[in-house]
């Protein structure tokens, strides 16, 4: 199993695991919370097929990765994406980050540029900012954040019932868009990851990425349903598309949060046509 390594904790490496393969143009796919790189199978055989090197990656604390005790914030993660993308010596590079992972895609522009990078895309975008302020009424209020750890400490395997149960829609779409067995696939997936970082993850997501924002200067598409559940669309894709001139938004009708999973099809013919595959076009 491949790992880079991107820090310490006392005596134990901070290892990040890592899969690479195909051949072409290299495509970065950085998951959701609180899984890790293998909910990305539906993309991965769409983007090897049309002739693109694909390359997953497990967020620290997540998947097969190190589970150190800190490290759980934006500048981190960032810090922790550039690490593989100069060890692997990345160049010309389609980032596509889902959720979460937009985190890491918006912090990376903004804090390294886009030297090694073409594109981008946002699947169920953090940005702009997802916290309430003052100056970001449109923000979800700190106790809903406040209110996700309590659960996660106090029974962690019952709150990520709850998250799959938001992500999916799955009341509306269980037998539909996804099925018992992908819920729990997902769950499963989910309950692997580090307890500590999946309490602390919480507070990454209430992050200020307007400064980011404002710094990104690749094409950039935003995919998202507008039942999302989790990151509320108007909230989030529908405000950092103006946000991004030039950018494109596709706009999911009626698709919850886990569009890479539920809705993989649209999902992957966006993405295929947004960096011009030839196979995409065939299609």
């Amino acid at each position: 199993m491949p790992f880079i390594t991107v820090g310490t904790e006392n005596s134990a490496p901070i290892d990040l695991y890592y899969e690479d393969h195909g051949s072409g143009q290299p495509i970065v796919l950085i998951h959701g919370f609180p899984f890790n790189g293998a909910t990305w199978e539906k993309q991965t055989r769409a983007l090897l097929n049309a002739g693109y090197r694909v390359i997953t990656y497990d967020r620290r604390g997540y998947g097969n990765s190190a589970q150190p005790t800190f490290g759980y914030d934006y500048d981190t993660f960032a810090a922790d994406l550039d690490v593989l993308m100069t060890e692997l010596d990345l160049r010309d590079v389609v980032l596509v980050g889902h959720s979460m992972g937009t985190g890491e895609v918006t912090r990376y522009l903004g804090a390294y540029g886009s030297d090694r990078v073409q594109r981008a895309v946002m699947l169920a975008p953090l940005a702009p900012m997802l916290g309430k302020a003052p100056d970001n009424p449109e923000g979800v209020e700190k106790s809903l954040f406040e209110g996700f750890q309590k659960a996660i400490i106090e029974d962690r395997f019952a709150y990520l019932t709850q998250f799959c149960d938001a992500f999916f829609n799955y009341s509306e779409n269980k037998g539909k868009l996804v099925s018992e067995e992908a819920f729990r696939g997902h769950w499963e997936i989910g309950a692997r990851a580090s307890a500590k970082g999946t309490h602390d993850s919480v507070d990454a997501w209430q992050e200020d990425f307007r400064p980011d924002v404002a710094r990104i200067d690749v094409p950039v598409l935003i995919v998202q349903g507008d039942k999302d559940n989790v990151l509320p669309y108007p909230k989030t894709g529908a405000r950092l598309a103006p946000m991004l001139p030039g950018s494109q938004l596709i706009t999911l009708k009626g698709a919850p949060h886990g569009t890479p999973w539920t809705n993989a099809d649209e999902v992957n013919k966006a993405i295929l046509e947004f960096i011009g595959s030839p196979a995409m076009a065939r299609a």
